[in-house]
């Protein structure tokens, strides 16, 4: 029977066929399977981030009432300083502001001598209930002083206090400094104030019930079981459904390292203020995270959809499929029955002259077939195979001729290859030799302090560490270059913000100040043409480093005396239609860059002598961070006692 079955062909194509379209068939329903996986997870990620994004608004509405109420009446505090007039300030904030639960206006020691070290009024809003028949909310809004205690250590009068402007703090004050309070944790938007002396009086800090907002946050969830969290800048939880948490445990409180690595990563992406969405286990439930920062605070709010509300529907979906399986796999048998059977008949017919072709009879005459199915088809190639066979001699010595064309390329391409591995070759051993000789300097400093010599001098001693702190710089240096050059490097500059709000001339200050640790002795003049106010929006990091790397080369290349760092506004003009511009000019005198090699001064790892110091990577990188922040890097051709580069960034 089985040898019946080896030489049966119809048998073979029927389970050879099979062996084929199940596998398939099975593989493209567990695709179909999974490609609903993704896209319900998909469509879960989007109404989340949209439930997010509501809560995030209404979060920021009452925030932004809560700060507008206090610096609405800030002015009306410094120009009415009056202990009476304080009790008035305090309460109408409270009272004309819906959203705003208590304030307090806490001044210095000794502001008013009448009442001693300590002078703080307090207004709280105390609800009464549920009008019924209104159906809103009452409450009532009372003003006292609170009794003396030193507030001055609280967080929410020395946060502000040291920062000299206002912010957002969350706390939870254990110590009830009145009888009037405010029902679990607070937020509360600090506000310094200052005579016209700029004397620093006091602090206005108007509260908001974080159980009130938790409240706000929690009106609409993407999912049945979904909850908000929200945490600040050291991990704290002031939002959460369990309030046994709530502040004085962080998200990283008892987190294994080793079996919720997922769970910190998103702690710690919270509270660096990124945004984003991960997939975590929280309390052995697989979980989808959205979250974003809070505007205007150091807090991060997440919206937590547990996987078993998020794939419900694709749960339901795997009673759909094994049906689908069962009926499918039927139809396939039927097909390959009816196929393999129409199939075998023209089949035998054919075996015959194709023996004689085999045999070399190339006389053979094959009729061409009507059938247009695969057998069809077949018999019309064969019936063809004898007229192309000259047709395929003139192929192979076609074949024969790409054949050779393709060796020419492949020699070509054998040529470049060992260029390429020159150049590689001749940029390690530049690496080596640039990160070798400051690392033989640290070592041996480093044996000579490990000997331990007395007879060492404090000069001496202070020489040696300088010169190893020098060095040690100088190694760091190379490696950063490094990494920014490589494309790890390169994607996150790409994809790094250019939000930042930079003062001109503060980092302009900033890369002098970094020159002169490195230089002490280089002198670098700084002029500007803009106010110290004057700010545009980019990337304070990698504006730094392009700053940094120009001062540098100024002053390792230059007589060290005449190096200048520049500040000037370019305006839009309408004969140009050029956008306004701000353009950072970095110039000293010196020997410069001759003509022949400037084309080559920005391009990476090429250096104009091979015996310099670097790599060949400070200008390249400092021209592709400008560039990057919508720029551009240049080097003045009109200038001819030494270099003059010049960083031009858009205003907007």
């Amino acid at each position: 029977m089985f040898n019946s079955i080896r030489k049966s062909l119809s048998t073979k194509l029927g389970v050879g066929t099979l062996l084929f379209t199940v596998p398939i068939f099975i593989v493209s329903l567990g695709l179909l399977f999974l490609l609903s996986r993704h896209l319900i997870r998909n469509e879960a990620v989007g109404r989340a981030n949209s439930v997010l994004n509501t809560a995030i608004q209404r979060v920021s509405k009452n925030l932004s009432t809560v700060e507008t109420a206090t610096n609405a009446n800030s002015w009306l505090i410094t120009s009415n300083l009056q202990p009476d007039s304080l009790f008035k300030f305090s309460h109408n904030i409270v009272q004309w502001n819906h959203n705003v639960d208590g304030c307090s206006i806490s001044m210095e020691p000794d502001i008013f001598p009448k009442y001693g070290r300590y002078f703080s009024v307090y207004t709280v809003r105390k609800s009464k209930g549920v009008d019924r028949t209104a159906g809103v909310e009452t409450d009532t809004v009372e003003t006292v002083m609170e009794e003396k205690y030193e507030y001055f250590d609280k967080a929410w009068y020395k946060l502000p206090r040291q920062q000299e402007k206002p912010c957002w703090v969350a706390y939870f004050d254990e110590v009830d400094t009145l009888k009037l309070t405010i029902d679990g944790m607070v937020a509360s938007y600090s506000m310094p104030f200052y005579d016209d002396n700029k004397r620093f009086l006091g602090i206005i800090s108007s509260d908001l019930s974080l159980t009130r907002l938790s409240k706000i946050i929690s009106r609409e969830k993407p999912y049945p079981h979904s909850y908000f969290m929200m945490i600040d800048s050291e991990g704290r939880y002031f939002v959460h459904p369990d309030s046994t948490k709530l502040f004085y445990q962080t998200i990283f409180t008892g987190a294994d390292l080793r079996r919720e690595s997922d769970l910190i990563a998103l702690g710690y992406d919270m509270t660096a203020g990124h945004q984003g969405v991960m997939i975590v286990d929280i309390e052995g439930k697989h979980s989808l995270v959205c979250y974003q920062p809070v505007p205007g605070t150091t807090w991060s709010l997440a919206v937590v959809c547990p996987d078993s509300d998020v794939l419900a529907g694709y749960h339901k979906l795997s009673y759909i499929i094994i049906p689908l399986l069962a009926i499918g796999l039927l139809i396939i048998l039927l097909f390959i029955h009816k196929f393999v059977t129409d199939a075998i008949e023209p089949i035998n017919q054919l075996l015959d002259k194709t023996q004689q072709i085999a045999a070399g009879n190339m006389e053979v005459h094959i009729p061409q077939s009507e059938r247009e199915d695969v057998i069809g088809q077949l018999q019309n190639c064969f019936a063809t195979m004898l007229q192309s066979l000259n047709f395929h001699m003139g192929s192979v010595r076609y074949t024969a001729e790409q054949t050779r064309q393709r060796t020419l390329e492949l020699v070509q391409t054998t040529r470049l290859a060992r260029e390429a591995d020159q150049q590689k070759t001749a940029f390690i051993q530049n690496v080596s030799h640039q990160i070798r000789t400051p690392l033989n300097i640290i070592m041996g400093f480093a044996q000579i302090l490990g000997v331990g010599d007395k007879g060492i001098s404090k000069e001496e001693m202070k020489t040696i560490t300088s010169t190893m702190d020098q060095n040690a710089k100088l190694l760091n240096r190379l490696v950063l270059m490094l990494y920014d050059s490589s494309e790890t490097g390169h994607s996150e500059e790409l994809n790094s913000f250019k939000h930042d709000v930079v003062s001109c001339n503060d980092v302009a200050h900033e890369a002098i100040s970094y020159l002169k640790r490195r230089y002490p002795n280089v002198s670098v003049a700084f002029h500007t043409e803009v106010d110290d106010e004057f700010c545009i929006h980019t990337s304070n990091h990698y504006l730094m480093i392009s700053l940094r790397e120009l001062l540098y080369n100024a002053a390792k290349y230059s007589d060290g005396e005449h190096v200048s760092l520049s500040v000037t506004a370019q305006p839009w003009t309408s004969d140009t239609k050029s956008l306004p511009t701000v353009r950072f000019i970095v110039q000293d005198i010196g020997k410069g860059i001759s003509k022949e090699d400037r084309d080559l001064m920005f391009k990476f790892f090429t250096k104009v002598d091979d015996l310099s110091e670097g790599l060949g990577l400070g200008l390249p990188l400092a021209k592709r961070h400008a560039i990057n922040l919508g720029g551009d890097l240049t080097l003045d051709d009109n200038y001819h006692d030494g270099c003059r580069f010049i960083i031009e960034l858009p205003l907007n």
